[in-house]
C-alpha cells in the first residue's frame, strides 16, 4: 500500500505558499516533502515537523530561533534554508522549513551500494562535508548529528550537508529539560553520551567515523544492541583503517585515529582543523594510493554494500524517554549521567530519512 496516499499533508499548501507534492523521506522528527513554493514557482523540499513536536511550544520556539541561526549560514555545501513557517488552517498543524530542494542520493545509498571506496573518492566527499562543518563551527554553530544519512551527493557532483538547524534545536530542549542527549549512536561521540557536552570536536568525531566508514565500508564499532555500541564508544579506541583494509596509507590511519580519540582534547579543534590536516596528506599521497582500489581483509565485519550482506536499517535521530533505553533502536537518544553496563558476547545490520 502506498502511504502517501493516506498522508493528509499531500496536496495542502503550507502557510499560503507552499504546496506539499511528495513525500521523500521520514526522520525520527520529521518527515521531507517536495514541494513547490507557488509564490516564485521553484521546487523546495519542506521539513515538517512531526505533530507531537509540533504541539510542544517550547521546542517550536527553540526550532525557530535555530532556524534563523542557520538560516544566516550561506555557504555551498550547506543544504539552505528559505523559510520557516507554521500552518494552523488545517489538522494536523503544521511547523516547517522550507529548504533547498537537493536532487540526488546520500553518502547511506553510496555506501550500501559501493562498500569500501578508495582514498581519492573518499577524500573528494569529506572534504566539502569538512567545508561546511568548518564554516558552521566559526559561525558558533555544531551540527551534533553528522551521519551518511545527513550527507548528500547531487546529480552535478556536489557536496551537501544536511539537518543543522532541526538538531541544533532539539539539542537545546533536552539540555534545558530532559537531561537526554539526542544522537545517532554509531556517531556520538563519548563526551555526549557521558555528558551530553557538544562543541566542534563532538562533529570531528563523527567525521572521523564516516572516514573510517568510507575507507572500509564498515562502522568502527558494531554489535547486536545500541548498548554495545555505547559502550565500545566510551571503551575502545578505533582501530586503524588498514586493518580492515591493508595497503591503506599509514597517513590515513593517523588522522582517523586522532578524529575519533576518546580524549576530545587530542582531536583535531574543528573541522577546519581536520579539513587542513586532511589536504596536507592527500597533497602526500602519489595517484596510485589515491586510487588504489579497496580490497577489505578476510573475515568479519563485512563491508555494508557486499553481496549477500542484508544492508542495515536507515539510523535517524529520535527522542525517547529513558525508561525505554534497553529498547532502544539503532539510533538514540541517551540520558546524559547513564553508565554503560558491560555488553553480553555479540551474536551477530536509499537513504533519506534524516
Amino acid at each position: 500500500m502506498d502511504v502517501t496516499l493516506q498522508d493528509p499533508l499531500i496536496g495542502r499548501v503550507l502557510d499560503s505558499r507552499y504546496r506539499v507534492e511528495q513525500r521523500v523521506a521520514v526522520g525520527g522528527m520529521a518527515t521531507v516533502y517536495r514541494g513547490v513554493d507557488t509564490r516564485l514557482d521553484r521546487v523546495v523540499a519542506l521539513k515538517v515537523m512531526h505533530p507531537g513536536f509540533a504541539a510542544d511550544p517550547e521546542f517550536v520556539e527553540r526550532f525557530i530561533r535555530e532556524a534563523k541561526a542557520v538560516a544566516k549560514l550561506s555557504h555551498p555545501n550547506v543544504v539552505g534554508v528559505f523559510d520557516q513557517g507554521e500552518d494552523h488552517t488545517a489538522a494536523p498543524p503544521a511547523v516547517f522549513l522550507a529548504m533547498e530542494f537537493v536532487p540526488g542520493w546520500t553518502l547511506r545509498d553510496l555506501l550500501r551500494d559501493r562498500g569500501a571506496l578508495s582514498p581519492r573518492t573518499t577524500l573528494d566527499i569529506l572534504e566539502p562535508v569538512l567545508a561546511a562543518l568548518g564554516a558552521a563551527h566559526r559561525a558558533g554553530l555544531v551540527h551534533r548529528d553528522v551521519k551518511p544519512e545527513n550527507v548528500l551527493l547531487t546529480e552535478d557532483g556536489r557536496v551537501k550537508v544536511a539537518d543543522f538547524g532541526l538538531v541544533r534545536a532539539v539539542n537545546g530542549q533536552t539540555a534545558a529539560t530532559t537531561q537526554q542527549v539526542m544522537g545517532t549512536v554509531s556517531y556520538l561521540a563519548p563526551e555526549q553520551i557521558e555528558r551530553g557536552a557538544a562543541d566542534p570536536r563532538t562533529d570531528v568525531y563523527a567525521c572521523g567515523v564516516l572516514l573510517y566508514e568510507m575507507l572500509t565500508g564498515s562502522k568502527p564499532h558494531l554489535g547486536e544492541s545500541p548498548m554495545h555500541v555505547i559502550y565500545q564508544h566510551l571503551s575502545t579506541d578505533v582501530s586503524p583503517p588498514s586493518q580492515r583494509v591493508p595497503g591503506l596509507p599509514q597517513q590515513l590511519d593517523a588522522i582517523t585515529l586522532a578524529a575519533t580519540s576518546r580524549d576530545a582534547t587530542r582531536r583535531p579543534a574543528d573541522a577546519v582543523e581536520l579539513l587542513a590536516e586532511l589536504q596536507r596528506i592527500r597533497r602526500g599521497l602519489t595517484p596510485a594510493q589515491l586510487d588504489a582500489e579497496p580490497v577489505p581483509a578476510p573475515g568479519p565485519p563485512p563491508a555494508q554494500g557486499s553481496a549477500g550482506v542484508e544492508p542495515p536499517p536507515l539510523e535517524r535521530t529520535s527522542i525517547m524517554d529513558p525508561e525505554l533505553l534497553r529498547e532502544l533502536p539503532a539510533d538514540i537518544v541517551m540520558p546524559r549521567h547513564e553508565a554503560p553496563e558491560p555488553p553480553a558476547a555479540p551474536r551477530r545490520r536509499r537513504g533519506g530519512g534524516r
